[in-house]
């Protein structure tokens, strides 16, 4: 027996979200605009979603989530990536919609969240990983990703790595650089540009080479 599941998800307007996916590489595949206004999407493989507008929906209470499963979840970043870029010019880090950087978080290998125009989360993921040990500063991360980009709690996060940078002061500018570009990444979606901006200035000095896209795409927040 074949099955596949589609999840329906809430927004204000069909046209809210259309355009967004779109961009993200989905095809409309079905319309209704009423009485009940209704979107179907597909960006083949089994990647479909399904849409129902609801006018007095808000978005910054939607609890509608979305676990998507792929093979390599750096390939589909990278897809979604060039085609918001192309449609806003720029990525969305941070209110609604917006995208993470792909990383691993507690109990997951590396992925990524997109949250849509409706408030929903599509969390990306290649599944199940064994975290291992790693080290203290790399279990820091693991925590502020999973408080971060999964909970979409970016304070709590702050706080982790704040307090993981205090704790570890002794760690090498290395091990550190993750932590302050991810850093640098909440606070932005927090709204304190400046604070993100003391964030980079920090990092002047080291070798940025393993961060050098997400460090662009920061600066490039910043001055647009």
């Amino acid at each position: 027996m074949d099955v596949q599941t589609i999840p329906a998800l809430p927004c204000r307007d069909l046209d809210d979200v259309l355009p967004f996916y779109l961009a993200l590489g989905f095809r409309q595949t079905y319309r209704q605009t009423g009485p009940n206004p209704y979107l179907c999407l597909s960006r083949g493989d089994g990647f479909d979603l399904h849409f129902f507008g609801l006018p007095e929906f808000d978005p910054e209470n939607s609890l509608g989530n979305v676990i998507v499963t792929v093979s390599d979840t750096g390939i589909l970043y990278d897809e979604f990536a060039a085609g918001l870029r192309s449609a806003y010019g720029k990525l969305p880090l941070s209110g609604i919609p917006r995208i993470t950087r792909p990383r691993r978080k507690q109990g997951t290998a590396a992925g990524f969240s997109v949250v849509d125009p409706g408030g929903n989360w599509l969390r990306i993921t290649a599944g199940p990983e064994d975290e291992g040990a790693g080290s203290r500063l790399e279990r820091v991360l693991l925590n502020a990703a999973r408080q971060g980009d999964s909970h979409g709690d970016e304070s709590a996060a702050i706080a982790v790595l704040e307090s993981g940078l205090r704790r570890h002061s002794d760690a090498t500018d290395a091990e550190r650089l993750p932590l302050l570009v991810y850093l640098a990444e909440l606070v932005l979606r927090t709204g304190d540009a400046d604070r993100a901006r003391a964030v980079l200035k920090d990092i002047e000095g080291l070798d940025t080479s393993a961060v050098a896209d997400e460090l662009a795409e920061l600066k490039r927040q910043l001055t647009d």
